[in-house]
C-alpha cells in the first residue's frame, strides 16, 4: 500500500510514522522543514523563549530563595535565539531520523493534487516529479491571519513568524489580539524589558477559557505592568521613522517601536489543487472532512489545523494517526470529547472539558470546586503561590465535566483531569485517590473534595 503525505507538521509527521508501523510505503512531501510551524515557528521556540524567561525571572527573584547574585543580569537577544534554534535543530533531526529509520521517502518542494491517486511535486531545484500512490493525507497546517486594513511587513508590524527575526528587544510593542499567543509573547517580552500594551476586541483577555481563569490572568498581566485594552477595535495603523502609529476605536492613539499581529489563523489550503478534483472547503478556507478524517473525495484524507477544527499541535497528532489508520484499511474515528490544551503564560494555564459557562449554556446542572495554589505546601516552598484550580462537575450524576487549572505547572498536570474525564469517572473518584504529598497535584484533590464542601485545607463554605 503506498500513502502520499503533504506537509510534515505534526500531523503529516506522525501520520507517515504511524502509516510506515502499519507497513505502508510512505513518501512525505514538505515544502520548507520538517516540524512545520509547530516545531520550526510555534510551539517549541515560544517554549524555549519562556523558558529562557523564567531562568531570567528566577534570577532576578534570586534573594527570595536565600541566594545573593553579583553583577548585572541581561538578557541577550541574539543568544537566547541561537539557543532556540538549537533546541529546533535538534528536534529537526530527530524527525529526518525517524523518517529514515522507517524507510519513509522525504521530498522537499510544494505538492499538487492531479487526481484522487496522483500528486505532482514542484522541487526545489525546479525540476517536477508525479507521485502515484493508494491514498493521500494533506497536513498543510496554517499561518497567521492578517487584518484587511494592513499587513505584516516583518520589520515593525510583525507576524507570530516574524517574531524570529528579531535582533533586538523592542523597546516597546502594541499586540493586537490578547488570545493564546499573544499573551505568551506578552509575558515573555515584558520579562525581557519590553513595554506592553495589549489591544482585544472581545471583554476579555483569553475569552475561550473559564471565565474565573481569565479574570486571575488579567490581574497577573496588570501585575506585570501589561497595559490591556478590551472591547476596542484597531481602526488604523501607520508607520514613521522611529515607530508605528495605532488609531483604535474610541478615539485613543498608541505609539509602539513594534506592532505584533495575533489574531488567529488561516488555512493552508490554496494551491494545492483541491477545486479541480473537487475536494469541498468552509467558508473559512478550510477542508472539509468527516469524523474518519476523510474529504469529499474518496482515499484523500486531511488533518491538523488545514481542516479547521481545534487549532492544537497534539490534535493535529491524533489526526494524523486516525487518518493513517483508515489510508491503511482501517475504519478509526476521531473522537474529540476530551482534548487537554495548555497555554505557556506567566503563570501557566492548562484545561480540559467543558467550562462552566459552557455547561450552564448547555443545560446541565453544575457543581464547582476550587482549591488556591496558596494553600499548597509544595506551592510555598517552591515561591509559586499564584494559582487556581477548578473543577465543574454535573450536579445530578457527580461526573467530571471540565477541570481548569491556572498556576505553575498546570500543563502537567492537567492530564490527571483529562484521563478522568475520559474514563467517566465522578468528582469523589478524583478526591479519594491519594495523592502524593508535598506534590502541587493535591490541589487537584482538594479542589475535588471542595466540590462536596469536603476540602481538608480550606474553611466550609458560607
Amino acid at each position: 500500500m503506498k500513502l502520499t503525505v503533504i506537509g510534515a507538521g505534526p500531523g503529516g509527521y506522525v501520520a507517515a510514522i504511524r502509516a510506515a508501523q502499519l507497513g505502508a510505503s510512505v513518501t512525505v512531501i514538505e515544502e520548507r522543514e520538517v516540524g512545520g510551524t509547530c516545531l520550526n515557528l510555534g510551539c517549541i521556540p515560544t517554549k524555549a523563549m519562556v523558558a529562557s524567561s523564567e531562568v531570567l525571572h528566577m534570577i532576578r527573584r534570586a534573594e527570595e530563595y536565600g541566594l545573593i547574585i553579583n553583577g548585572e543580569v541581561r538578557p541577550d537577544l541574539k543568544k537566547i535565539m541561537e539557543r532556540t534554534q538549537k533546541v529546533i535543530s535538534t528536534q529537526v533531526k530527530g524527525i529526518r531520523s525517524l523518517f529514515k529509520s522507517r524507510q519513509i521517502q522525504l521530498i522537499e518542494g510544494r505538492a499538487e493534487l492531479l487526481d484522487s491517486k496522483k500528486v505532482r511535486v514542484r522541487k526545489k531545484d525546479g525540476s517536477d516529479e508525479t507521485l502515484e500512490s493508494d491514498s493521500i493525507i494533506i497536513a498543510t497546517g496554517s499561518r497567521p491571519a492578517t487584518i484587511p486594513a494592513f499587513t505584516a511587513d516583518g520589520e515593525s508590524i510583525l507576524s507570530s513568524d516574524d517574531v524570529w527575526k528579531l535582533t533586538e528587544i523592542p523597546k516597546s510593542m502594541v499586540i493586537i489580539g490578547a488570545g493564546v499567543i499573544g499573551c505568551e509573547f506578552a509575558c515573555i517580552f515584558r520579562e525581557l524589558g519590553t513595554e506592553i500594551t495589549m489591544v482585544e476586541l472581545l471583554p476579555r483577555a483569553l475569552s475561550t477559557e473559564d471565565e474565573e481563569i481569565s479574570d486571575i490572568m488579567e490581574k497577573e498581566l496588570k501585575k506585570k505592568k501589561i497595559k490591556l485594552l478590551t472591547s476596542v477595535k484597531v481602526e488604523s495603523v501607520t508607520k514613521s521613522s522611529s515607530e508605528v502609529i495605532l488609531k483604535l476605536s474610541d478615539g485613543k492613539e498608541l505609539r509602539a517601536e513594534k506592532v505584533l499581529v495575533s489574531i488567529g489563523r488561516a488555512f493552508n489550503s490554496e494551491g494545492l489543487g483541491l477545486e479541480k478534483i473537487g475536494i469541498e472547503k468552509g467558508k473559512r478556507g478550510e477542508i472539509k472532512v468527516n469524523e474518519r478524517m476523510e474529504t469529499s473525495v474518496k482515499g484523500i484524507y486531511a488533518v491538523g489545523d488545514v481542516v479547521g477544527g481545534i487549532l492544537l499541535a497534539h490534535v493535529a497528532s491524533k489526526e494524523g494517526i486516525v487518518a493513517s489508520i483508515n489510508a491503511c484499511g482501517g475504519n478509526e474515528r476521531i473522537d474529540y470529547s476530551v482534548v487537554p490544551a495548555a497555554i505557556f503564560t506567566s503563570p501557566e494555564i492548562a484545561s480540559v472539558g467543558l467550562r462552566e459557562f459552557q455547561a450552564r449554556e448547555g443545560g446541565i446542572p453544575v457543581v464547582t470546586g476550587s482549591f488556591q495554589y496558596r494553600a499548597l505546601g509544595k506551592a510555598h516552598a517552591m515561591g509559586e503561590i499564584t494559582g487556581l484550580f477548578k473543577i465543574v462537575a454535573d450536579a445530578k450524576t457527580d461526573r467530571v465535566l471540565g477541570v481548569h487549572i491556572i498556576g505553575a505547572h498546570a500543563s502537567d498536570i492537567i492530564h490527571e483531569a483529562a484521563l478522568a474525564i475520559r474514563a467517566g469517572l465522578r468528582v469523589k473518584d478524583m478526591a479519594e485517590m491519594i495523592h502524593s504529598h508535598p506534590t502541587l497535584s493535591e490541589g487537584l484533590m482538594e479542589a475535588a473534595e471542595d466540590v462536596h464542601n469536603m476540602a481538608i485545607h480550606l474553611p466550609p463554605k458560607k
